[in-house]
């Protein structure tokens, strides 16, 4: 069987060296320089021929995320390694996964083709913005749940009047999913924007009287739906508000409007790391989940016993 040989990009060492050490190796040694016009040139600097390469990147901001794991791809390629997969934790621009008004890309489907044109063989995520972004690719993607390490912890909370919600329409899946598990039930938050990340009005729907609510989304931008949801559903009798969410972009005011509103607790994972500390927020990581997947992958074993299908507490 080749070898397994893990490597990360710039920005997400941090979370590879977790995923390296719960595959039990060390991370592989790869040189990324850079010219005076911020042109980039990553070089391997061990072989990988005959090798099985996992190129870990999340795709978040500054977008020379994606440029940088475009050319390890090519390199490995070029390296002649035998398998070559993305393990985004993070993939951005997913939220651009159709034309919602004319004259606008599809980037998510755009990101998907360079990826794939840059040679790589499979895909590893987590929480895609949409699960169909899947379709996206004509290689096979391994979709993760955050949901796998969010259960531990609220299982871990001991609240007796459990009560899942969904920040808005498209959410209600995770929310559900979450919902069966722990044998309780869910409401929805429905909301109504005029423009991109701004919440003009929102109603909930189902009785929060007397429960302690947990939101669930995949994404947290600038906090503001979020922390709306929050301040509505006390103000409709919930006991407490807490929020599990598997990326963390906090981008803008979030971190004043999280400290700022009545959440208990942001519950979030590493896929992104954050910009601050906040005493409202707890971080859970994803590492030993995605080194778990490697190993399975690299063994050709299924990966069905990393999600929370039926899973019970």
């Amino acid at each position: 069987m080749s070898a397994v040989k893990i490597f990360s990009g710039t920005e997400s060492k941090y979370l590879a060296e977790k995923i390296a050490h719960q595959y039990g190796t060390d991370l592989g040694d790869v040189k990324i320089s850079k010219f005076s016009d911020g042109e980039m040139c990553p070089a391997f600097q061990e072989s990988v021929r005959g090798c099985d390469v996992f190129i870990i990147q999340s795709t978040f901001a500054p977008s020379d995320n994606i440029m940088e794991v475009l050319l390890m791809v090519d390199a490995a390629r070029r390296a002649s390694a035998k398998y070559v997969t993305v393990v985004a934790p993070y993939f951005g621009y997913a939220r651009q996964d159709r034309k919602d008004k004319p004259r606008v890309p599809i980037a998510a489907k755009l990101v998907a083709n360079l990826l794939t044109a840059a040679g790589a063989d499979r895909i590893m995520t987590c929480d895609l913005h949409a699960g169909q972004i899947q379709a996206f690719f004509d290689i096979p993607v391994d979709h993760l749940e955050g949901a796998s390490v969010f259960v531990p912890y609220i299982a871990s909370l001991g609240l007796e009047n459990l009560l899942f919600a969904a920040p808005d329409v498209g959410g209600t899946k995770r929310a559900r999913d979450l919902a069966k598990i722990f044998r309780s039930n869910m409401v929805i938050c429905d909301k109504h924007r005029e423009r991109a990340n701004e919440v003009a009005s929102m109603q909930v729907i189902g009785d929060v009287t007397g429960a302690d609510v947990i939101i669930v989304d995949d994404i947290i931008d600038t906090g503001g739906t979020l922390c709306k949801a929050a301040d509505i559903l006390i103000e409709k009798g919930a006991n407490s508000v807490r929020a599990v969410i598997t990326h963390p972009i906090l981008s803008g005011k979030a971190y004043e409007n999280i400290q700022n509103s009545k959440l208990t607790e942001l519950v979030v994972t590493d896929t992104i790391p954050l910009r601050q500390q906040s005493d409202k927020i707890k971080v859970l990581s994803v590492g030993e989940l995605f080194g778990k997947a490697i190993r399975k992958i690299h063994d050709n074993e299924s990966i069905s016993s990393l999600f929370i299908k039926g899973l019970s507490i």
